[in-house]
Parts: structure tokens; sequence; C-alpha cells
């Protein structure tokens, strides 16, 4: 049975998403980074699947490798999953609970899902989405809203999740740099990673390492 990251109390865990190059994610794991993300979404910029195989995600010797996925078929998901040796699934869409549900029924039992929330304005909509979900994931992840599902580089108002009754563990993205990393100690519940992308990137993709290196530093 693969080993899943524990939940613990301290420093956050850390996620680098939108990978695209084998010998960036070498480096990555040498630097044990937490979990690697892949993303199989073709409108997105950073879409793995025109940079590395199947068989080369599988081939990555890790135990945090993430898919994520925007609104696919629940075939394509199992079936990249299978195919690309994923641990987690990030479903970063509109999915429903029925859709979840189904989901987690037909997904190897090993594999973890992580629901994404995209944060707006409408916080008493998120709050009626969070306390009404019925599925069974693993983790949440909050992430600023836009039309493009992610890697807009923004963050929204963190102080927004202290209103929230956050009842698993969480990822946090959207726009998290070295500048603002202080600002989650204002959090009363601190998340359990961190997710960084595209401010960590020479170019959508192409990962900045020394940048990477520096956060970690920071979380080490």
């Amino acid at each position: 049975m693969s080993q899943q990251p524990t939940i613990d109390n301290r420093q956050p865990k850390l996620k680098v998403c939108g990978l695209t190059k084998l010998d960036q994610i070498e480096e990555l794991i040498s630097l044990k980074t937490d979990f690697l993300g892949f993303i199989f979404y073709k409108k997105s910029p950073r879409y793995v699947l025109n940079s590395l195989t199947l068989d080369q995600i599988r081939s990555i010797n890790h135990q945090g490798k993430v898919g994520v996925f925007v609104n696919e078929s629940l075939e394509q998901i199992i079936e990249i999953s299978e195919k690309a040796g994923l641990n987690f699934i990030q479903l970063h869409g509109d999915e429903l609970d029925d859709f979840i549900l189904e989901l987690r029924e037909k997904l190897h039992p090993e594999i973890k899902i992580i629901k994404v929330f995209r944060i707006g304005t409408e916080l008493e909509n998120l709050k009626f989405k969070i306390q009404n979900l019925k599925s069974e994931v693993d983790y949440f992840l909050f992430d600023t809203d836009s039309k493009a599902f992610g890697g807009t580089g923004k963050s929204f108002d963190w102080q927004v999740l202290n209103e929230l009754e956050i009842t698993k563990p969480y990822f946090l993205s959207g726009g998290i740099s070295e500048e603002n990393i202080e600002n989650i100690k204002l959090l009363k519940q601190k998340p359990f990673a961190l997710d960084i992308n595209s401010k960590f990137e020479i170019e959508p993709g192409n990962k900045n390492i020394d940048k990477i290196k520096e956060i970690k530093k920071l979380l080490d």
C-alpha cells in the first residue's frame, strides 16, 4: 500500500502544479516536494499531455502525483488515473455530488479525491456548498475564482477562510508568493498544503526551480 502524506500541525506541505518537464520534476523530487500536479485540461497552457505521455507520468517514482481535471468525463478520469499511476484526483470544475460519489465508487480505493472550491464574492453560496457536500472527498482546495479555472496568479482574501467551517484538511492555492506567505499565520485553521503554480514560472509549464527552493526554505 502506498504511503499517503499525513496530517499534522507543522508547516504546510508543498504542491507544485502545472508540471510539464521531466528534468524539473526530478529536481522537485530531490527537493522532497510533497505533491506533483499534472493538469489534464486541454484548454490549459500547462496541459501535460502536450509534453509528456501517460507512461512517462506513470514512471515518475513519487507517491504524491495529482491529476487535475476540469469537468472531465468519469471514464476519462478513471482511465487516466490508472494509466498515469495517479495518487490523487483534483476536481477543479463544477463537478456535483452524484458525479463525485460515482467517481469514488469506481476509482481505485487508494486514490484520494481533492475537491476545489473557487472563491469569488459569494461567501454565502460557498458556505452552502461546503456544508451540503455529501460526497466523500479527502481534501478541499481553495483557489481564486476565474473563468479559466485557475492559474491566474492572483490571490483571494484569505481571511474569508476564517468565516468557513472547514471540515477537511485543505490545500491553499491562488497567487501564493514569498511576499504573502506570512499571512497564513492569520488563518485560524492552517492549510494542510500550499499549491503553487504560475508565480513560480519562467513561462507556462516551465518552472523557476530557484524560486521554488526559496519558498521551500520558508516551509522547512
